[in-house]
C-alpha cells in the first residue's frame, strides 16, 4: 500500500496550489454547502474493488493481461437512461470478448463511465451571438445550453453528478452480475448494424467457438461455472473537478491512506499534470490506481518526476501511462519515453490512446477523427514497444455502443458528408459500435504480431 510521504497532505490540500481547468464558482457559499453534502454521502465504490483492480493492473504490467479502457468522451446527465447504458455495456463486452478470444489472455474492462462528467477546455470563454459566455466544461460544471446563465458554474451539479453516477453504477452492476454477460448466450450481445461489417463473419465464428467451448466445459464439470455468467467492470474518469473527487476521498477502516471512492481508477489529464499544480497535489495522496495522459507538450524529465511523485514506493499496478502523441510524431517521441521509464525501473502499465492526438475539424467546422489515423497510431505504438522490448498492455478509446456518425472511416467508409447524420457528442468524436468492434479485431491482431 502506498504511503503518503508528506504528512501535510489532505484531500483538500490541493486548494493551496495553482488550479487549472477549474472555473471560479460565483457562489462560494453554495459551493461549500454542496461540497459538505457530497462529502457525507455514501461511497460509490469500495476500497476492496479498488485494490482488486490494482492487483490486476500489476498483472498487466507484468505482461499477463490487457487493459481495455473505453467509453464516452463526456457523459451527459440526460443520457443516464437504460438503453444508453445497455449499449455501452454491450460494446465494452463485445470488444473485450474479441480481445480475449483472439489474444487468449485476461482482459480488464475499465469504462469511462459513472463519473466522466467533466472535460478540459482550451479556452475559458466563447462568444455566442456576440455575447461572451463560459465554455461548456461538462455537465458536472455547467450546461451545454448556449446561454450565459446556463453556462455559469453551478455547485448543485456536484450533487446531481453523484446521483447520476450512482444510478449508472447500480444498473451497470446489475447487468454484469445477473447474466447480461452470460457466455451461454453471446449471440444476444449482437446489435443489428454490425451485420454489414466485413468482420461480421469472424465475429459469428467466435460466437460459435465460445458456445461450443462452454458446452464442453459444462459436459465435463459437475456444476455450471458462475464465472461464465458474470464479468467484472470497473469505472474511471478524469479527476478534473477536484471539488467532486476530493469530497468522495476518505480513509477506510483498517487500511492506511485515503481512497477516492467515486471511481475505481482516475486519471490525470494532459493539461493538469503540472508538478506544482493542484491536480498533482491531489493525486499524490490517493491509493487508487491512476492514469497519466502523456502527449505534447511534455518533457521526459518532468514525466519521470511526476511518476515518482505519484508512486514513490514503485508499487506495481499503481500507474497507467496513457500515451497520446498523434500518428505523425509517435515514432519520434515514444521510444525516448520508453527508454527513460525503463531506466528508472518504474513498473508502469503502458496504454495507448490513439484518439486524442488525431482530432481535426472539417471545412465545415465539425470536429472529427479518422479511423485510419487512429489505427496508424495504435499500430505504431505496438511496433515501437515490440522493438524496444516493452509490453504495450492497454488501449484507451473514446467509443459508444450507439450508431453515431462522429469519426470518419472504418470498414463501411463513413465520409465527411455523413457526419451530420447522427452526430451526438458534446465534446470529442467517438468510435461508433461498428467501428469499435472493428478496432478490437485490429488491436488483437497487432498484439498477436508482437506477443503471441
Amino acid at each position: 500500500m502506498q504511503q503518503v510521504a508528506n504528512k501535510n497532505w489532505s484531500p483538500t490540500s490541493w486548494k493551496e496550489k495553482p488550479v487549472k481547468q477549474l472555473p471560479d464558482y460565483p457562489d462560494q457559499e453554495k459551493l461549500e454547502q454542496s461540497y459538505q453534502v457530497l462529502k457525507d454521502l455514501p461511497p460509490l465504490v469500495t476500497s476492496w474493488e479498488i485494490e482488486a483492480l490494482k492487483n490486476k493492473l500489476a498483472d498487466v504490467a507484468a505482461g499477463k493481461g490487457f487493459l481495455l479502457q473505453g467509453g464516452d468522451c463526456a457523459e451527459s446527465f440526460d443520457a443516464t437512461k437504460a438503453p444508453k447504458i445497455v449499449n455501452m455495456v454491450k460494446v465494452l463486452l463485445q470488444t473485450s470478448f474479441i480481445l480475449i478470444h483472439e489474444m487468449g489472455i485476461p482482459v480488464l474492462r475499465v469504462g469511462r463511465i459513472a463519473g466522466q462528467y467533466a472535460k478540459p477546455r482550451s479556452n475559458d470563454f466563447e462568444t455566442v451571438d456576440g455575447e461572451k459566455i463560459h465554455n461548456y466544461r461538462g455537465d458536472l460544471i455547467n450546461s451545454f445550453e448556449s446561454d450565459s446563465g446556463a453556462r455559469m458554474p453551478d455547485p448543485d451539479r456536484l450533487i446531481e453528478g453523484y446521483h447520476k453516477a450512482g444510478l449508472t453504477l447500480n444498473f451497470l452492476r446489475a447487468l454484469a452480475d445477473e447474466g447480461f454477460a452470460d457466455l451461454h448466450h453471446p449471440e444476444q450481445w449482437e446489435l443489428d448494424f454490425m451485420r454489414n461489417n466485413e468482420y461480421y463473419k469472424d465475429y459469428e465464428d467466435m460466437v460459435s467457438s465460445i458456445t461450443k467451448a462452454v458446452k464442453f466445459v459444462e459436459a465435463i464439470a459437475p456444476d455450471t461455472f458462475t464465472t461464465l455468467q458474470k464479468v467484472d467492470f470497473y469505472t474511471s474518469h478524469e479527476a478534473l473537478n477536484l471539488y467532486y473527487d476530493s469530497a468522495q476521498t476518505r480513509p477506510v477502516p483498517r487500511k492506511n491512506g485515503h481512497f477516492n471512492l467515486s471511481a475505481h481508477m482516475v486519471w490525470l489529464g494532459n493539461r493538469t499534470r503540472d508538478l506544482d499544480g493542484a491536480h498533482v497535489e491531489y493525486f499524490r495522496g490517493i491509493n487508487n490506481p491512476v492514469g497519466i495522459k502523456i502527449g505534447p507538450p511534455y518533457e521526459i524529465d518532468e514525466t519521470l518526476k511526476l511518476i515518482e511523485a505519484l508512486n514513490p514506493n514503485h508499487e506495481a499496478g499503481k500507474i497507467v501511462l496513457i500515451t497520446r502523441f498523434g500518428k505523425d510524431i509517435i515514432e519520434d517521441e515514444l521510444p525516448k519515453l520508453i527508454k527513460a521509464v525503463r531506466q528508472e525501473g518504474f513498473p508502469v502499465v503502458w496504454s495507448s490512446d490513439p484518439m486524442h492526438g488525431n482530432t481535426f475539424s472539417t471545412d465545415g467546422g465539425i470536429k472529427t477523427r479518422n479511423f485510419d489515423a487512429i489505427l496508424s497510431e495504435m499500430q505504431s505504438a505496438f511496433a515501437i514497444h515490440r522493438s524496444e522490448g516493452s509490453y504495450l498492455g492497454g488501449v484507451h478509446l473514446e467509443l459508444t455502443g450507439d450508431n453515431v456518425t462522429e469519426c470518419v472511416g472504418g470498414a463501411n467508409g463513413l465520409d465527411v458528408k455523413g457526419l451530420n447524420k447522427n452526430y451526438e457528442t458534446f465534446c470529442d468524436p467517438r468510435l461508433n459500435y461498428e467501428q469499435s468492434l472493428e478496432m478490437a479485431f485490429l488491436v488483437a491482431r497487432e498484439w498477436k504480431k508482437s506477443y503471441s
